[in-house]
């Protein structure tokens, strides 16, 4: 199993390529491999033969440096290659069944050596107290079958309760009556149980280490978007002129003010390394995209040197990379200030956790059109469209000083977009 990136430990075999006996040549793609924010080829390095494929599609965590195939040269004699393959794989099991030994052999000589006499009076204890002697997989197994240990008799050590006894009893003329009687879908669990994946046991574990270590405090604004709305919508109708596709969104429009935003408050565009707090020159800005198989960010690279149409076809194509999970790890390792934009789904306003090593998390809520006080205008009030944004900083790195004056830069390039061309 190769490493597809420095962090990497582990990974799943997504698909085979290549089958056993078949021939590649350099270049060619021989598997697939599911690391914990994607799907990433595999290609080959020479010329060869799949000899014996060892780790099967759809198997998880695979430990890096841990054999999956035996790969030979054209021409070689491939009938040894089950039997390496058989050599690779016999020592785990060993010292698995190794492992349940001990416990067997050496509970029974302590109970029997130091105290014969209880052995036998302890098989009468159950009826004496109220406790009641089983094994955790047969209280587990009662459980979910909904049988009452205190009829179940135990054949176990000390007249221990164990899976068997639980399964027996199961079909007993009595508890099958009364399974019998119940509609079959009184059987059927109501849940269902999906296996963790490698993206999401890594988003659990990151985010819980950044919300535990880092010192989060959260400062909220907000934005009046008439102008970006009535922009856009110009923007709009000349780029559908040209490609019906290439329209601009309001996150666009976000992205591009972060990263002027970032220029003129450096001191967010920052990350905490232990000894040194590094201020990056360039705004690598990650973007948070939902998958099917959890949260990933695919960075838009130095975003201060791009216009909007460049932003927009970038983020679309990372998006969709996302989604599908091919992004390189060059597309999603790095960045150095995240947004997390889930106003398209009508939220209203949330705070973000931040993405160590990163200094900041910009969370943007919907936009909504909002009644706010104008003496100037007859009637007292007026309606603009209003979108509230929330950072949330490391005060490690970021001062409550420093995030209000990026987000009064940052408030005022969305309220004055034309400033984005200047």
């Amino acid at each position: 199993m190769p490493a597809m990136s420095p962090t990497m430990t582990e990974g799943g075999i997504a698909s085979w390529k290549k089958k056993e006996g078949e021939t590649f040549s350099a270049g060619d793609v021989l598997l697939e491999i599911e690391t914990d924010k994607a799907t990433i080829d595999v290609e080959a390095q020479d010329d060869g033969v799949v000899a014996k494929i060892m780790v099967q599609d759809g198997t998880k965590n695979v430990q890096v440096g841990s054999p999956i195939a035996i790969i030979a040269e054209e021409g070689d004699d491939l009938s040894a290659a089950a039997d390496m393959a058989a050599k690779a794989s016999s020592e785990p099991p060993k010292k698995e069944e190794k492992a349940p030994e001990p416990p067997k052999t050496e509970a029974p000589p302590p109970k029997s050596e130091s105290t014969p006499e209880p052995t036998k009076a302890s098989k009468p204890e159950p009826p004496v107290g109220d406790r009641i002697f089983a094994s955790p997989i047969a209280k587990k197994l009662a459980l979910e079958r909904g049988i009452p240990l205190s009829k179940v008799k135990g054949t176990g050590p000390e007249g221990r309760i164990i899976r068997e006894d639980v399964e027996k009893y199961k079909a007993a003329p009595e508890a099958a009556a009364a399974t019998s009687s119940q509609p079959p879908a009184a059987q059927l669990p109501d849940y269902v149980d999906t296996p963790i994946t490698n993206m999401r046991r890594t988003i659990g574990a990151r985010l819980t280490q950044s919300k535990q270590e880092l010192p989060h405090y959260y400062v909220t604004v907000d934005v009046n978007m008439d102008k970006v709305l009535k922009l856009r919508e110009v923007f709009n109708k000349t780029l559908s002129e040209k490609d019906k596709s290439a329209k601009l969104s309001v996150n666009d429009f976000i992205v591009k003010a972060v990263a002027c935003a970032l220029s003129d408050v450096p001191e967010a565009n920052s990350a905490w390394l232990g000894e040194v707090i590094r201020t990056y020159k360039k705004a690598d800005i990650s973007v948070a995209v939902a998958t099917p198989t959890g949260l990933i960010t695919p960075i838009v690279k130095d975003v201060g040197s791009k216009g909007l149409a460049t932003i927009s076809a970038e983020t679309k194509a990372l998006a969709k990379k996302a989604r599908d999970g091919k992004l390189s790890p060059s597309e999603y390792q790095g960045g150095t200030f995240t947004i997390s934009n889930l106003g398209m789904y009508g939220v209203s306003h949330f705070t973000a956790i931040i993405n160590p090593p990163q200094s900041c998390i910009l969370a943007v809520g919907s936009t909504e059109a909002t009644l706010i006080p104008a003496p100037e205008e007859e009637r007292g009030f007026k309606v603009v469209n209003q979108m509230k944004v929330t950072l949330s900083s490391d005060h490690r790195t970021v001062d409550g000083a420093v995030a209000a004056r990026w987000l009064s830069a940052f408030k005022g390039y969305l309220e004055n977009p034309l400033t984005f061309m200047l």
